[in-house]
């Protein structure tokens, strides 16, 4: 079927070079609560350039697709205006619309549609429709938008060089915007160096305290047979398995060490962190004393994963 916005590179010469965009949006109801999560991806490293979210408040589905899909294009033309731009979504509907091949129908998707014809020519402009296992990153963003919506606080982006696991992710120090250099800290001879966690089961590892990890400003770092690193030059976290571990399990009321503790932010950010963590293998513990488990004044979630592995995240003390 004829294509109204194929590319004819003899008459349309591009000026700069090629771009990916990936694009996901998502509703909570359909109409319900709404977010889109955009980023740009440089083709020949995979690594990401830069990434946004945002809550939309009650829209559909597909309007949050959408939304996803202007802020995505709004991105790659702030990065190189002369670009190639090939979007990857995960909605058949979003992909076939824009590629030509299906009618906008729905006023409100009509109206977004015409916005992102705008943003870029669309003759520089090519669609792929991708399985959302292949779609994660967005689709990352995109919850994480509406996570941060449905608790009225604002979507924060990853510091520079932060990564979240999984095969569609953005490979250890890829290109973030930077938000502000650290402050500098006192060098102390006697400072943590890292701490080391042995696990009955790595992928069960990784997938709760190393998404936690990661939440928490530690990026993946390190990867090998048995193990995995998270964190910067000057402290890190390992987890560990291997025939070394011994098969007895974890306990924190055992002797040694009970649990770790983090400072998480304020104390909308702790409350945001901890209900999100309840969908990566995550329990609160104390509930009944919840927040203040730790005493009045000590604003914290504890939670315990399905290894028995406890985790502190302690809120900043109101300024």
């Amino acid at each position: 079927m004829f294509n109204p916005y194929a590319r004819d590179d003899a008459q349309h010469p591009v000026r700069g070079g090629q771009l990916i965009v990936e694009a996901d949006g998502g509703s909570r109801g359909n109409p319900g609560h709404a977010g889109y999560g955009a980023l740009v991806r440089d083709p020949a490293t995979g690594a990401i350039l830069v990434e946004k979210a945002a809550y939309l408040g009650k829209a559909s589905n597909n309007v949050a697709e959408y939304s996803g899909l202007v802020a995505g294009l709004e991105l790659a033309q702030e990065i190189d205006p002369g670009a190639r731009i090939h979007v990857k979504m995960d909605s058949k509907l979003v992909v076939e619309q824009m590629s030509g091949r299906w009618q906008i129908k729905h006023a409100d998707m009509r109206v977004l549609a015409g916005k992102a014809r705008k943003v870029v020519d669309p003759r520089n402009v090519t669609y792929e429709w991708i399985p959302r296992e292949r779609n994660k990153d967005a689709d990352r963003l995109s919850n994480e938008a509406m996570d941060a919506g449905m608790a009225g606080v604002d979507w924060v982006p990853r510091k520079a060089g932060s990564s979240v696991g999984g095969s569609g992710s953005s490979p250890a120090g890829a290109a973030l915007p930077v938000t502000g250099a650290a402050p500098a800290r006192p060098k102390l001879s006697g400072r943590l160096h890292h701490i080391e966690i042995w696990v009955a089961d790595l992928d069960k590892g990784v997938r709760s305290v190393g998404w936690l990890l990661e939440r928490l400003g530690f990026p993946a770092r390190e990867n090998w047979k048995d193990g995995v690193s998270y964190g910067g030059e000057g402290f890190y976290v390992v987890l560990e398995s291997g025939p070394d571990v011994a098969p007895e399990g974890h306990h924190r009321r055992r002797p040694g060490v009970n649990h770790l503790a983090f400072a998480a932010g304020t104390r909308s950010e702790v409350d945001l962190l901890a209900r999100r963590a309840t969908s990566h293998g995550w329990t609160l513990l104390f509930a009944d004393r919840h927040p203040f488990a730790g005493g009045p004044g000590h604003y914290a979630a504890y939670l315990e994963n399905d290894e028995g592995f406890e985790v502190e995240l302690v809120a900043d003390a109101p300024g």
